[in-house]
C-alpha cells in the first residue's frame, strides 16, 4: 500500500472514533515509526509502505482510536522546543503550563534566584526548564514514584541532573523548613473531582487521577500549597500557581485574605483571557 493511501485510511479511523486532529495524529504517528520528517512524508507519499511498518502502524492508530494519547503512543511531547519523556505515570505536559512559565522568567528572570521548588513535578518539565533558564537548583517533589523516574529521566535527558533533585513526598511533607526558596512553582491538581469524567478521554483516562484531581470544587491542593507554602518562602520570596479558568476570584481571595502572609497577589489571564496563574509574594 502507498504511504498517501495509508494515511488517508488511517485519518478515516481517527475520524470515525472522534479523534480530534486525525490527520495530523495519522501523521505524527506513521513519523515516529520511520524517523521520517514532514518534508520525506511528502516526497515519498507515492511510495509502498514497508509491511512490517504498516502492520505495527495500523496496531498503533487501534490504540489512538480507542482514545489512547497520541503522546503515550510516541513516548514523548514537546515542551519549551524540547522533547519530554511521558508515560501514563505523568500529566503531560501543557501550553498552559508553558505560559505559566513565561509569568515566572518574565518575573524572577533577573532576580537572582538560586533555590527553587517545582511542587507536583510530574514529568520535570517545570523543573527542568527553571533549571536551564534560571541556572538555579531545583527540587522537584512529587508524591507518585513512578512521576519521579520520569522526571529523572527528563532531567539527565536535558543535561539538569546536576541542579534537579527528585524528591517524594506529599506537597512539603519531606521538605526542610530550614532552607526556604526563593521560588515555587507548581501545577498542582486543579480539576474538580466530579468533573473528571465529562473531560475528553485522552485527559479522563489518559493522565494520572492523582495529577487531575482537586477534590470537590478543584481546590483542595492549592488551599493546602497556600497554607503549607508560607514555612518554606523566604521572606520576598515567590510562588506561582497553575490555576483552573473558574478559580481566580477563589485563589486570589484564598492568597489575599483567607492565609495570610502574602502580598502583591496577581491573577494573569492567559492568551485567551481566562485565568490561569496565581502570583504570590511571601510578606510575613
Amino acid at each position: 500500500m502507498r504511504i498517501d493511501t495509508l494515511l488517508a485510511e488511517a485519518t478515516a479511523r481517527l475520524i470515525a472514533a472522534g479523534v480530534a486532529d486525525a490527520a495530523l495524529d495519522a501523521r505524527l504517528l506513521l513519523q515516529h515509526l520511520t524517523g521520517w520528517n514532514r518534508s520525506q512524508m511528502v516526497l515519498l507519499a507515492g511510495r509502498p509502505v514497508d509491511e512490517a511498518i504498516s502492520f505495527r502502524y495500523r496496531e498503533l492508530i487501534a490504540r489512538r482510536c480507542q482514545r489512547v494519547p497520541l503522546q503515550h503512543l510516541t513516548g514523548l511531547q514537546e515542551f519549551w522546543s524540547l522533547d519530554f519523556a511521558v508515560s501514563p505515570a505523568v500529566l503531560i505536559p501543557r501550553p498552559e503550563t508553558e505560559f505559566l512559565l513565561e509569568q515566572v522568567l518574565a518575573e524572577c528572570g533577573q532576580t537572582g534566584i538560586a533555590h527553587a521548588l517545582d511542587l507536583c513535578t510530574g514529568s520535570g518539565a517545570i523543573a527542568v526548564v527553571l533549571a536551564r533558564e534560571l541556572g538555579c537548583a531545583v527540587v522537584a517533589a512529587d508524591i507518585s514514584e513512578a512521576a519521579l523516574r520520569v522526571a529523572r529521566d527528563n532531567s539527565a535527558r536535558h543535561m539538569t541532573a546536576d541542579l534537579v533533585l527528585p524528591v517524594c513526598c506529599d506537597l512539603f511533607a519531606a521538605l526542610n523548613v530550614c532552607r526556604p526558596f526563593d521560588l515555587i512553582v507548581s501545577n498542582p491538581p486543579y480539576v474538580a473531582e466530579e468533573e473528571i469524567d465529562g473531560l475528553e478521554p485522552e485527559v479522563a483516562r489518559g493522565d494520572p487521577r492523582l495529577a487531575l484531581s482537586g477534590g470537590l470544587g478543584g481546590m483542595h491542593c492549592i488551599e493546602r500549597i497556600a497554607r503549607e507554602a508560607r514555612g518554606h518562602l523566604r521572606p520576598g520570596g515567590w510562588i506561582f500557581l497553575e490555576i483552573g479558568a473558574d478559580q481566580g476570584e477563589k485563589a486570589a481571595r484564598l492568597f489575599r485574605s483567607t492565609v495570610p502572609g502574602y502580598g502583591q497577589v496577581l491573577v494573569i489571564d492567559d492568551w485567551a483571557g481566562r485565568p490561569r496563574v496565581l502570583r504570590a509574594r511571601h510578606e510575613p
